[in-house]
């Protein structure tokens, strides 16, 4: 990256920068663990508020005479609420609405989006961003001035959350920061964004440039091998419909066998896919972020099947750097099917990654001037469970 560009996404410094400057505020203030390379991380304000359904208050007379969806709170979408402060229960498959603790008060420069952290998305907890009168979710528009509210849909498990806990994180950015297919293939010959998931035997090489899969993104597949080498015969783990509460405040806490059935590699190196059912998987290959980007997974992409393939995607600079010990990072696949029984198999096409540049370099990397869960993962579950 030869110096500052005029679009990308705003790195760790200038996201602190901000914050003194007033652009993002909090009570009680932002804390120096939320900053990340190229993202903050959000925080659940005091109250919880029991909706009857998903909405989105694109206009002012969303809700009858209501002037401000705020309002909303006193109206018949709201069952009941509850205060956070000291901890409380989020009950599986009903639909809160929270208040965040952040603010925004955006130049006309400036856009945001969200998503949800990985622990979040490998939780399936389902988490969106509302905005006052916007007309989509977790898209927040430049010079936006105003409050942050997160939805949040636990699909799998009962969830007990607490005020000043983050679920999802925000990103700034001037302009359109997506790197082109054309770029994407320069910056792979200089600094690989994919390397082969390679064994004992065999070390992770860098992808072929030839070998990669292009189309306004970049495809990775699936593995359904695992680790033949080691013996290691887990490809994946699907979420059990019965079990206790997860406090998300415990870490390395629970035993992962009370909530994920181990999926164990078919003999014919496939998977069936049930409708509505909540599975973990890995790519086949491993990805980089190199220190000028970021890159995000597409949650939804037609083209390789009518199934979600993560709720967390987001990879700040730093995700999977390369190591004298280890070239690249798995990426963890959280993946809900639709509508009928889906079959894949090993090395198949299955998901999309978008690279984004940054402004500036940031002054500190994912996991590895600031530490993290997952740089280094593989078939990973979320830091809540214990083996």
């Amino acid at each position: 990256m030869p110096g500052p560009r005029k679009q990308g996404i705003l790195p760790y410094q200038r996201l602190k920068e901000l914050a003194a400057e007033g652009v993002i505020t909090s009570t009680p203030p932002i804390t120096e663990g939320q900053f990340q390379p190229a993202s903050l991380d959000l925080r659940l304000g005091r109250k919880a508020y029991r909706l009857i359904s998903s909405f989105l208050p694109e206009h002012p007379d969303t809700f009858g005479s209501h002037s401000h969806w705020e309002e909303a709170f006193q109206s018949d979408l709201v069952m009941y609420d509850m205060d956070i402060t000291n901890g409380a229960i989020l009950e599986k498959g009903h639909v809160y609405l929270i208040p965040l603790l952040e603010h925004l008060r955006l130049p006309k420069t400036i856009r945001g989006r969200t998503n949800p952290k990985s622990s979040t998305g490998r939780l399936d907890i389902f988490t969106r961003v509302i905005t006052n009168r916007n007309v989509g979710f977790d898209e927040i528009r430049p010079g936006y001035e105003g409050p942050l509210y997160l939805e949040i849909v636990p699909r799998s498990f009962t969830i007990r959350v607490q005020t000043g806990l983050s679920l999802n994180q925000l990103r700034l950015s001037i302009g359109r920061p997506t790197v082109s297919d054309s770029d994407l293939r320069a910056v792979h010959r200089k600094t690989p964004l994919l390397y082969q998931n390679g064994e004992a035997s065999r070390p992770n090489k860098p992808l072929p440039t030839k070998n990669i899969h292009l189309n306004h993104g970049l495809f990775l597949s699936v593995d359904l091998q695992g680790s033949p080498d080691t013996g290691d015969t887990i490809i994946g783990y699907r979420a059990k419909k019965n079990s206790h509460v997860i406090d998300l405040q415990k870490i390395g806490y629970y035993s992962a066998f009370d909530f994920w059935e181990p999926i164990s590699r078919h003999a014919k190196n496939t998977l069936l896919l049930e409708p509505e059912e909540f599975y973990i998987l890995a790519s086949k290959e491993r990805i980089q972020v190199p220190a000028g980007y970021a890159s995000e997974m597409v949650a939804y992409e037609a083209a390789c099947g009518e199934l979600r393939t993560h709720y967390a995607g987001f990879f700040d600079p730093g995700f999977g750097m390369v190591t004298a010990k280890r070239k690249g990072t798995q990426v963890v696949l959280e993946v809900r099917p639709h509508d009928v029984p889906f079959l894949i198999y090993d090395g198949q096409t299955f998901f999309k990654v978008i690279y984004e540049k940054l402004l500036n370099l940031p002054t500190k990397l994912y996991g590895s001037t600031l530490g993290s869960s997952y740089h280094q993962q593989g078939l990973t579950l979320s830091k809540h469970f214990k083996w």
